[in-house]
């Protein structure tokens, strides 16, 4: 996939997931910690457990 175009998905699924309503929010942030906790591959795993953050649907805990 080109990279400028990766991007443009990558935005729009921030900004999908980023105007979901907060109780989807909540349910979203849920099932990825349900998803990174069974995920035996350690790079999917980071990315599951990095994407609330990533995206906007958490702030950064620092």
């Amino acid at each position: 996939m080109d990279q400028d175009d990766a991007v443009k998905v990558l935005e729009g699924v921030a900004h999908v997931v980023t105007t979901l309503p907060s109780d989807q929010q909540r349910e979203l942030i849920a099932l990825l910690g349900e998803m990174a906790a069974a995920e035996n591959d350690p790079v999917r795993r980071e990315f599951l457990e990095e994407f609330p953050e990533d995206f906007g649907l958490i702030d950064d805990p620092s």
